[in-house]
Parts: C-alpha cells; structure tokens; sequence
C-alpha cells in the first residue's frame, strides 16, 4: 500500500511538471502587501526559459518614523497546475536602506535615530492566474533573512506576503 502511494505521488508530480505552459516575456505592475512595513513595490518580471523567469522589486517607503527603499531580485521556477493556473518557487536576495527619525512627541517606545544599509536573502514560493488577456494576478509569500545590517536576531527574519497584479507583454 506504501509503494502505490509513493508511485502515484511521484506520477502527479511528473504530470505536474511536465504540463507547465510558457510564461509573458515580459510582466510589470505592482506587488503590494505587507513587504516589512513597504506596502507597495513596483515588480518586474522577465523571462529567461520556458519555464523560468527572474524578478525584480523595487519598494519605497516615506514614513514619519522612517525612510527606507529595498530591492529584491527572485530568480522563479514555474509549474501549471490546470489551464491558467501556475505555481512556482524560487529564491534571490535583495538590498537596502532605511533612516529612522525620532517623532517629536512620541509617547511611545523610542526608536532610535539611525538607520543604514540592510542585505537578505530570500526564497518565494506562490500561485498565480495567467489570463489570456495580459494580465497575471498572484499571491505569493517571501520569507527573508536578513544578512547584513539587521539587529537584534528576532529582527533578521520577516515574512512577507503578497498580492501582485502585473500587465504582461
């Protein structure tokens, strides 16, 4: 009874695998979600294969408590799950910066002024509906971990999460 299982898991996803459709050449729009505080990015997607592609982010962020912007580079595989319908994975790095500024009046925990660059790496993992007409909506999740300039070790880590509406050409 093991074997079975494990022989149909290995056919599903050689099927899985082998079904995947080609990708836009070319895709830009947004990524917006939570992004560590970001909100928006603006997202470009080129790609490299039939079934691959890179990605490129790039957030900026004009706070009262911070100025920051990071860029994120995520090189994908992609995989059709039925018509439309992909998923994929990935990994990358990416860079930034980001200045705190004291809020005057601040009842709060202090932030500290201060600030600087900030490096991670990252991996992606999403689904994405691939219209006929050239949009691609997707919500994928990025865990990050940050590998220069971070602080405390809670704060090396941040899981992002979202939603993408890009126009492909």
């Amino acid at each position: 009874m093991k074997i079975k299982k494990i022989i149909a898991g290995c056919i599903f996803f050689v099927t899985l695998t082998a079904s995947s459709q080609d990708i836009a050449d070319h895709a830009i729009g947004l990524r917006l979600g939570d992004s560590d505080g970001f909100g928006a990015e603006v997202s470009y997607q080129k790609a490299i294969g039939r079934y691959n592609r890179f990605e490129l982010d790039l957030g900026f962020r004009d706070h009262r408590a911070y100025d920051a912007f990071k860029v994120a580079g995520i090189y994908q595989i992609i995989h059709n799950i039925d018509g439309i319908v992909n998923w994929y994975y990935g990994g990358g790095a990416g860079a930034g910066s980001v200045k705190f500024d004291p809020i005057p009046g601040n009842l709060g925990p202090a932030i500290e002024p201060g600030g600087g660059l900030f490096v991670f790496a990252a991996g992606d993992v999403g689904i994405e509906c691939n219209f006929d007409m050239p949009l691609l909506i997707s919500l994928d999740f990025r865990p990050e971990i940050g590998v220069v300039g971070y602080g405390d070790f809670d704060d090396r880590f941040d899981f992002d999460i979202a939603l993408g509406i890009r126009y492909q050409f």
